[in-house]
């Protein structure tokens, strides 16, 4: 049994402060990356996508929601990979793409599972907001990153896949 009655609201409400350890200003609520919250006979289950299969962040972020409902009083808290949705960029709340701009990150546009490389490669400036830009390469410092240059501000800057 949990210590406190269940309240999936405040439980969803409390995982806006998980952050994303590979972009801290953005939480696995922005994310989209959260399928679930439900209480079971023993505890509570928290059900979640990671963004990439490989992520190599993934056992951080359960870590960090499981303590992050543990601190509400919760007993018995398992988070658990949700394999029956994957993960895409069009999971990402309107919130989470200003939040994305405004670390730095171009944003991906929303494709509804249909894009090719013109997608991929067309971005607009997190800095000046110019569409004259370019990708330089389809690989950024992460799986889930590309980097491009701006001709209109000079900047170089990484922009989130769209997947």
């Amino acid at each position: 049994m949990t210590a406190t009655i269940f309240n999936q609201q405040e439980i969803y409400k409390s995982l806006e402060e998980v952050m994303d350890p590979e972009i801290p200003t953005l939480s696995v609520i922005d994310m989209g990356m959260i399928t679930g919250v439900e209480e079971t006979v023993t505890g509570v289950r928290v059900k979640m996508i990671p963004t990439f299969t490989a992520c190599p962040a993934i056992h951080v972020i359960k870590d960090s929601i499981q303590k992050k409902v543990e601190s509400l009083g919760y007993e018995n808290v398992e988070v658990q990979l949700d394999d029956s949705i994957v993960w895409n960029s069009d999971r990402i709340t309107p919130n989470g793409k200003i939040l994305l701009e405004n670390f730095g990150l171009g944003t991906p546009q929303r494709h509804c599972g249909n894009f090719g490389m013109e997608e991929i490669a067309h971005s607009k400036c997190p800095h000046c907001g110019s569409e004259d830009t370019t990708m330089n390469s389809i690989f950024g410092s992460t799986l889930c990153r590309s980097t491009h240059f701006c001709f209109s501000c000079k900047q170089a800057f990484e922009r989130f896949k769209p997947v």
